[in-house]
């Protein structure tokens, strides 16, 4: 009689376990709800262009642009953790034949979101760092230093994971 109560306790908790992914959920809401702040964002800041295409400089549009770049880049990212976490994490999409799936998530675990993760990361620090040096005349050489270093961790850091992630990858097979 006692083993049958203690399987019962084991099985209650591991349901327990198993349903506290949904805790995640109302996470990847969050995400969704910063994902359209960064749209009106992106919206705010084009009309800002738009409205003064006449007396902006060159260099001035092109800080502008690659603002907005990095706002794509950063809502790219947004879109890759919500989508490609909840699969992961949460429960299936269960998108097979939609067309517009993406190609990604066919064969998404959390070491290729990793991954994945850490090269959007090194992009929107490119589009940083490509300010910076536009920038250049206006900012100290420490400023630009300690931004070149802050960029080259997150390089040598994806390579690390990358390389991890092949390594494991090459184990299960």
């Amino acid at each position: 009689m006692e083993i049958k109560h203690q399987n019962s306790i084991l099985k209650l908790m591991a349901r327990v376990v198993f349903s506290s992914r949904w805790l995640q959920a109302p996470l990847y809401l969050g995400l969704i709800i910063a994902q359209a702040v960064y749209v009106y964002h992106f919206g705010v800041e084009l009309m800002h262009l738009v409205q003064h295409t006449k007396t902006v400089t060159e260099t001035q549009i092109m800080l502008v642009v690659l603002g907005l770049i990095d706002v794509v880049m950063i809502a790219n990212l947004l879109l890759m953790v919500i989508v490609g976490g909840y699969e992961t994490f949460v429960s299936r999409l269960y998108l097979d034949g939609n067309p517009d799936q993406p190609e990604w998530l066919e064969h998404v675990n959390a070491g290729t979101m990793k991954v994945k993760l850490s090269m959007a990361l090194i992009g929107i620090s490119s589009i940083h760092l490509l300010k910076t040096f536009i920038e250049a005349p206006n900012l100290s050489q420490q400023t630009m230093m300690w931004q070149v270093i802050i960029h080259m961790t997150f390089v040598l850091s994806a390579m690390a994971m990358a390389y991890t992630n092949r390594l494991m990858e090459a184990k299960a097979h």
